[in-house]
């Protein structure tokens, strides 16, 4: 029978070398370990939260964010509390990154945004349409999911996401999506989608200053593309 948690040197229990050294000295391992508080019978957290760390396919901490509930439900000693667990730590960790990283970027670059949003983008299987609400220095003020599914021009409401914007004051917006396929290349529906909501911005004044559509590891950003509204505008001018 392997030693239980308790059973182990002292010196080597997260618990207690969290509170000798700080939560900084624990591997990524012992944190894992010291979240889900117990092991299974024969197996002590550190070794459940290893394995836990080394799923095929889903290695390491940028995999254990991704492991689906359904995934984790068939590890030995992971029921349905300890699923739940994990998969609100993962979120929950993701988010405070996110928060961290949107009140020191000035979201007006578009690698800026690709970064931003990338690794939760890329792995989706279904089109996600966010919305990045912006003040005068292009910091970020709020991004909401504004729809799930097939994102065309017929089935986003330019009136759902200019009531948001007006509601936290928002002067920019920046549209961000995805496709499945991995391709960033945006279709005719992406440009007639991004021609309504920037011509309903313009009316409100509140400017659509670009469209980054997100790939598997690739990004485009209609406006570099010259696919902006704008940039029709000042081709028809001259």
């Amino acid at each position: 029978m392997k030693a239980t948690m308790k059973e182990l040197y002292e010196g080597e229990r997260p618990y207690e070398k969290c509170l000798a050294y700080g939560a900084g000295a624990l591997s990524d391992t012992e944190l894992l370990a010291v979240m889900m508080r117990t092991g299974t019978v024969g197996e002590t957290a550190c070794e459940l939260a290893g394995r836990i760390l080394n799923v095929p396919g889903y290695q390491g901490l940028t995999g254990f964010g991704r492991i689906p509930l359904e995934r984790l439900l068939k590890l030995k000693g992971v029921g349905k509390v300890k699923a739940v667990q994990l998969k609100c730590a993962a979120e929950l960790a993701g988010r405070m990154a996110k928060a961290d990283a949107g009140e020191r970027l000035c979201f007006r670059n578009p690698d800026t945004i690709a970064d931003y949003l990338m690794e939760e983008l890329r792995y989706e299987e279904q089109e996600q349409l966010i919305v990045l609400f912006l003040d005068t220095r292009n910091r970020l003020l709020k991004e909401k999911l504004m729809f799930k599914g097939t994102v065309n021009a017929s089935l986003v409401s330019p009136r759902e996401i200019f009531l948001e914007a007006l509601e936290v004051h928002a002067v920019y917006i920046v549209l961000v999506h995805n496709h499945p396929s991995g391709d960033p290349s945006p279709s005719q529906e992406d440009i007639h989608m991004t021609k309504r909501i920037y011509q309903s911005g313009e009316l409100l004044g509140i400017r659509l200053v670009d469209h980054v559509i997100i790939g598997d590891r690739r990004y485009c950003s209609m406006r570099e593309q010259k696919l902006l509204p704008e940039a029709w505008k000042e081709k028809d001018s001259r």
